[in-house]
């Protein structure tokens, strides 16, 4: 089945950012999507470990170790870029500073719970700063792909694994669909053009509503 890449799913929620958005972007995958605002607007991007403002990587061998995000990888910064105490930087997610949170997920409920760590031997091994940011921000949204690597669903009818947050999540676009939460279903928004509903459905743990028209997903190779 084809798909959508990493990049390309980046580059489709980086659209729905608003100019000017303070947005903090998850570990893994979410921070893909600072790479590719579209012209003409400007998010601010808000990292945990205490950033206001950071950029796009560093091109190899130009990184600066002592500037990283929250996953420890290398950034850059944009001009009026701030740095703060990790307590300052978590006061801005609890006091609903931030527009948008951007976070990667194991599971999606149709109700818009979120699960994005796991307990054992192969898990994210704490919930971490997620679920500060599942209930700070005034909009969540998930990026992943739209089955697990075995090719389990990763879209459900109820959660199986700890949640992160209840509710929370308003939209999650997935490498082959971008589908909004809404009423405690999940609706249709756009998918690829060669897949039809029937075969996005087999590959979704949960109903999907198609309340109006489909939009195709197109993403430009990246």
């Amino acid at each position: 089945m084809d798909k959508l890449t990493d990049n390309q799913i980046a580059w489709r929620a980086a659209q729905d950012i608003a100019d000017g958005a303070y947005v903090n972007l998850g570990i893994g995958l979410p921070e893909k999507v600072a790479q590719y605002q579209p012209p003409g607007r400007e998010a601010v991007f808000h990292t945990e470990n205490g950033i206001l403002n950071f950029g796009e990587s560093p091109a190899s061998g130009a990184e600066d170790w002592d500037l990283i995000n929250a996953g420890k990888k290398a950034v850059t910064l944009k001009p009026g870029a701030s740095f703060f105490h990790h307590a300052d930087s978590f006061a801005m997610v609890r006091g609903g500073h931030l527009d948008v949170a951007i976070l990667g997920a194991y599971e999606v409920a149709q109700n818009g719970d979120l699960a994005n760590w796991s307990t054992g031997p192969k898990g994210v091994p704490a919930v971490g700063g997620a679920m500060d940011l599942v209930h700070g921000a005034k909009r969540v949204a998930v990026i992943t792909g739209h089955v697990t690597r075995d090719g389990r669903p990763k879209l459900l009818e109820r959660c199986t694994l700890p949640l992160t947050g209840v509710g929370c999540v308003t939209r999650v676009y997935t490498s082959l669909a971008v589908i909004d939460v809404a009423d405690g279903r999940f609706v249709l928004r756009e998918k690829l053009p060669a897949l039809s509903i029937d075969a996005l459905q087999a590959v979704t743990g949960a109903r999907l509503l198609t309340p109006g028209p489909v939009a195709d997903l197109i993403c430009p190779e990246l």
